[in-house]
């Protein structure tokens, strides 16, 4: 469905299953990803992204430091890794990171214990501390993408308005014309 509204990379976030169910959904997915040429994403978990062909990882704070991960991962393999502050933005930038998520921009109720929000404002900051790609992360909606961009991400991360959208295509659709203008 997302990826036939135009979606060119997803990203796998489950963090309440067990690591059984975590390699057996990403193997899925990472499959189906592969004949749609779509990038696919794992979050937090740089051995399932290995041994589920997965084209990337998504590291936090508190997973997987970025540089053991390029260590375990082939080459060429993305991996990004998410932010909540200014400094932690340029222990990013001088990382071997291919992205950095920023945020919660807004407030968001996707995570159990946010981050504090960084605003536009902060976005801004991070924007003028990197030339690797930006992703606005944390309560993002249509409504605000747009001022996301804006303020320097060069992509946004959803998942509450893009999933409890009654036509997820649609709403894909719209957040892509918002990155597309």
């Amino acid at each position: 469905m997302l990826v036939s509204a135009g979606v060119d990379m997803i990203q796998y976030r489950d963090k309440l299953g067990s690591a059984r169910q975590l390699f057996d959904t990403s193997l899925q997915l990472a499959e189906r990803a592969r004949k749609r040429h779509v990038t696919f994403i794992v979050n937090d978990r740089a051995d399932v992204a290995l041994v589920t062909g997965a084209d990337g990882v998504h590291l936090g704070q508190d997973d997987f430091p970025v540089e053991l991960a390029r260590r375990l991962l082939p080459p060429g393999t993305i991996v990004g890794w998410s932010t909540h502050s200014i400094a932690q933005v340029e222990e990013a930038n001088r990382s071997s990171a291919n992205y950095i998520a920023f945020g919660p921009v807004f407030p968001t109720r996707s995570k159990e214990h946010p981050d504090s929000t960084v605003g536009l404002e902060g976005l801004r900051a991070a924007r003028k501390i990197t030339g690797k790609p930006l992703v606005g992360i944390g309560g993002i909606t249509v409504e605000n993408a747009r001022g996301v961009i804006k303020a320097g991400a060069d992509a946004v991360a959803v998942i509450s308005d893009l999933l409890k959208h009654p036509d997820v295509a649609t709403r894909a659709q719209e957040f892509l014309r918002i990155l597309r203008e």
